[in-house]
């Protein structure tokens, strides 16, 4: 009658999402993670003026810093996902904080341009990747219901960092040099390790609440009464040999499931996602050098980005809320096309523009979109797969992506040394992200709307993206009380097996007292009195 074992598969694994509680902890070090995974590589150009002095190398050779770091937080997705999948997401976490620190430290300590590239691009590139993913699976894991705007503020910290690391590292630089700066800013990725730390497993206090519910009802069942207790706990041990005989063996978790390929949805969003960062992050590299060009100076140049991460801190958290309308959630993978077509006509519109005026309106409607396309990719991607699959899925997506970060940008700047003129990058990035857009949801409408619509509902696949993360949770919920009621049953019968023992044994008695036996009757004692020889105490033991 004792509790099912957890590794047996008794007590169901996944639980329903608190949204809210230290879901809003969880949500902070997200917020953390995501600013320093977008913002860090960015902020890493204040020092590469110095470093060209001091390493006598060019700009495209400090560029590669940048790049190893974005590389490495793309391409590492699925290594990402295999080690959250064997050993969980806080202490991938915190090894990924400690690596990202780590690098930066070293990095202060080199004396040529290769060895910055394996600190300060390849270990701080796969610290922030192993902080990255890992977090947006916990957010997944706390928020169901407001999942939209809890990525949405998750996302904001990307803009938020961004201005803030750039002028904090023009600050370090001046005061204590590249090295000094360098030095200082790994003390400040082991803030990583702090919000792996809150990253706490939602299971876990779950599982407690259940095991201390189990040993109540236990307490409650299995009080003993007089000699009845030993044989009712011997008749159950019995009981629970035999159901356990008959349990499956648990099947071993995959490290990473490609089993998401089979879904047509994830399909359609890696396609689109692909043509997507293709042209996404071309206008905002290459603005501030098309404003030089047209006459503007350098000062007011480099403000247009400031507006477009000004903008891009309000726009994501609005988006998630948005998002989380109750008439908009169903439909959040067209919400999130027509951000991308937004974002598109945007570039295309803005091609030709000449003046001040024009490329601050363009950063204005830039960044609305750009905003928007950012609080919803992640949250399109959790409702395609579920939780339960986001690990993995998210990895591979992060992996095709790298391949289009290495392909889009630096394209576009051979074009543009090539052509000599900005006007076609813009047309050609914002015919691209327009391409995706309308990519995604013409696929949705015509693959997966139609398809659900001929097939029956007869099954809910949770995998499959169908049903919400609530769903999964109730349906376990509701196992778990099945399994209690059948406890309730085993007990009910284990008390009826103990009172037909003792009646047949009260049987037996009186047939050997009426034989001249000499034993005293009783109700079903077990013990043996004067007068009872050994037969007929083994006799009364066997019942």
């Amino acid at each position: 009658m004792g509790r099912p074992d957890p590794e047996e598969g008794q007590l169901p694994a996944p639980v329903k999402p608190p949204d809210g509680g230290w879901g809003w902890i969880v949500l902070l070090g997200c917020f953390v993670i995501t600013g320093f995974s977008y913002a860090f590589p960015k902020a890493v150009s204040v020092y590469f003026k110095e470093l060209m002095k001091d390493f006598h190398v060019g700009y495209s050779d400090t560029a590669w810093i940048s790049s190893i770091m974005l590389a490495m937080l793309y391409g590492t997705g699925p290594v990402c996902s295999i080690m959250v999948n064997q050993f969980g997401c806080r202490p991938v976490m915190l090894i990924g904080g400690l690596l990202a620190s780590s690098g930066m430290i070293l990095a202060s300590f080199t004396t040529n341009i290769i060895e910055l590239y394996l600190t300060a691009g390849v270990l701080t590139g796969l610290g922030m990747a192993l902080n990255f993913q890992p977090s947006l699976i916990m957010l997944g894991t706390y928020f169901d219901k407001r999942r939209p705007l809890a990525n949405g503020l998750a996302a904001a910290g990307s803009p938020v960092f961004l201005s803030s690391l750039s002028p904090l590292g023009q600050v370090l630089l001046e005061k204590f040099g590249w090295r000094g700066g360098f030095l200082i800013m790994g003390g400040l990725l082991l803030n990583c390790c702090t919000c792996g730390a809150v990253m706490r497993p939602l299971d876990m206090g779950m599982k407690r609440k259940m095991e201390k519910a189990q040993d109540k009802y236990e307490a409650k069942e299995m009080l003993p009464v007089g000699g009845k207790s030993e044989e009712g706990i011997s008749t159950t041990d019995g009981t629970k040999k035999a159901k356990k005989t008959k349990k499956k063996p648990k099947k071993g978790k995959k490290l990473l499931d490609f089993s998401i390929f089979s879904n047509r949805g994830f399909i359609i969003y890696t396609i689109s996602k692909f043509i997507l960062v293709l042209g996404l992050f071309v206008p905002p590299i290459l603005l501030v050098n098309y404003a030089k060009d047209t006459g503007v100076p350098d000062t007011e140049a480099a403000f247009l980005l400031s507006i477009i991460g000004f903008i891009d801190i309000f726009a994501r958290p609005a988006c998630g809320m948005v998002a989380g309308l109750k008439w908009v959630r169903p439909h959040v993978a067209y919400l999130f096309s027509f951000a991308m077509l937004f974002n598109g006509l945007t570039d295309i519109c803005s091609a030709r523009a000449s003046n001040y005026t024009g490329l601050v309106i363009f950063c204005v409607f830039f960044g609305i979109s750009y905003g928007m396309v950012g609080a919803l990719q992640f949250e399109v991607l959790m409702a395609i797969v579920g939780s339960q699959k986001f690990s993995s899925a998210i990895g591979l997506v992060l992996l095709i992506e790298a391949f289009a970060v290495l392909i889009g940008p630096p394209s576009a700047g051979r074009l543009v040394d090539a052509l000599k003129n900005y006007e076609v990058i813009f047309y050609l990035a914002g015919s691209e992200v327009v391409l995706s857009a309308i990519f995604l949801a013409t696929a949705t409408y015509c693959c997966l709307n139609r398809g659900e619509k001929k097939e029956p509902p007869l099954e809910k696949n949770p995998s499959a993206g169908g049903g919400s993360d609530t769903e999964e949770a109730e349906s376990d919920v509701q196992e778990a009380e099945e399994h209690s009621s059948d406890n309730h049953q085993l007990a009910h019968n284990t008390d009826t097996t103990t009172v037909a023992a003792s009646e047949e044994a009260n049987h037996v008695a009186e047939e050997q007292s009426g034989e001249g036996g000499g034993c005293p009757k009783g109700d079903g004692e077990v013990l043996a009195r004067d007068g009872c020889n050994a037969d007929q105490m083994v006799e009364r033991d066997r019942f």
